[in-house]
């Protein structure tokens, strides 16, 4: 099918997934998914994390089959399109890194771009100062690119390498299958399920496996991400992504007030706290380690998917990440931020600067 016309490569079509999303992301919520978290990656990361022993906060412990279907989406697209191209680049290790921090970053705000655009659009104010770190943070990123910061060139490799992480989440799936959860017990067989709070809250199986190799078809197809769209109108005054990220924003407000999901105001708000210094910093370091990463947390499951295996790194990265921050005390709850968020915070801008000063082939 490589001579098929991309019919989402065009605005309309980058539009047409914003608005895709915005429609399923609310609706998984109203099927059973937290509160303005119908799509996370951050979080269902998170909850990936702590259904495999990664960290023992027992309530945001679920391996979330959106994650699974992101990932096995993509491949089956790229598959298709015969888009899959396996790869890898240098720097692994800071990819890992980046990768932890991010989501560090991710933990304090209590959420990634995916689901600051969705808490925006239930009515969370505290979204906004998110969204405003987050655009600093990638324009700090912009910067650094501005000035030669490169991780290295991608080269091909063989098919196994690519095919790591999907067979990892395959792996996930099975395990989610073989050990389903057991009514009122908190571990069934290796896995871990909360019995309370954010990662008790799901919907069907198999529907958000669907939903989620839907969305990671179309948004390989389209090239979807959330940084890409600020960065490359920071960079380039480009609207193409940011169109479709705009889309999103809309169709999810327009979907959470038709179907009573809409709540506006600061406090009180699902999952979420109101220091909003550290709501903006949690995420100018989620948005710094995903512009020097190369894409947001959404878009590196759809690369790994088509066999990048940088991504498959940056993901894992991730993973390992919600381990150390919730069994270090950096993860955020409704209460406030965690009691070594801010310290971590501290840690996590330092590496990323470093990391952008000294990976450039220009110095200023």
């Amino acid at each position: 099918m490589k001579g098929v016309k991309n019919i989402f490569a065009g605005r309309w079509g980058i539009i047409g997934v914003g608005i895709f999303i915005g429609i399923l992301a609310p609706l998984l919520q109203k099927w059973g998914n937290p509160s303005n978290m119908g799509i996370c990656v951050a979080c269902f990361e998170r909850d990936i994390a702590g259904a495999v022993g990664l960290h023992r906060a027992d309530v945001v412990q679920y391996i979330r089959p959106e994650i699974i279907g992101f990932v096995l989406g993509s491949l089956v697209a790229a598959y298709l399109f015969r888009e899959y191209r396996p790869r890898l680049g240098s720097a692994p290790i800071v990819r890992f890194v980046l990768g932890v921090f991010a989501m560090i970053g991710a933990l304090v705000f209590l959420g990634c771009p995916w689901r600051a655009a969705l808490r925006l659009a239930g009515g969370d104010g505290n979204a906004i100062l998110g969204l405003l770190g987050l655009i600093v943070g990638i324009w700090i990123g912009t910067l650094f690119l501005k000035e030669g910061y490169n991780l290295g060139r991608t080269q091909k490799t063989h098919h196994t390498a690519g095919w790591m992480l999907p067979l990892f989440m395959v792996g996930l799936l099975g395990l989610l299958l073989v050990f389903p959860q057991i009514p009122g017990e908190a571990k069934s067989g290796v896995l871990l399920y909360s019995l309370k709070g954010p990662g008790s809250m799901h919907a069907p199986l198999f529907l958000s496996l669907a939903v989620g190799l839907l969305i990671g078809f179309i948004a390989q197809r389209s090239r979807f991400c959330t940084m890409g769209a600020i960065r490359d109108f920071v960079l380039f005054r480009q609207m193409h992504l940011l169109s479709g990220f705009i889309a999103l924003i809309v169709t999810a407000f327009a979907v959470n007030f038709a179907v009573g999901q809409f709540h506006p105001g600061f406090e009180q708000q699902p999952v979420a706290h109101t220091m909003h210094v550290w709501n903006f910093a949690g995420m100018m370091l989620s948005g710094l380690a995903y512009c020097l990463a190369g894409g947001c947390p959404g878009r590196q499951l759809f690369l790994a998917g088509e066999g990048d295996g940088d991504a498959a790194l940056f993901v894992m990265g991730m993973i390992v990440g919600a381990g150390f921050a919730h069994n270090f005390g950096l993860a955020s709850s409704p209460a406030g931020v965690g009691p070594y968020g801010i310290p971590a915070l501290i840690v996590g801008f330092l590496v990323c600067l470093f990391i952008g000063f000294t990976m450039r082939k220009r110095i200023i």
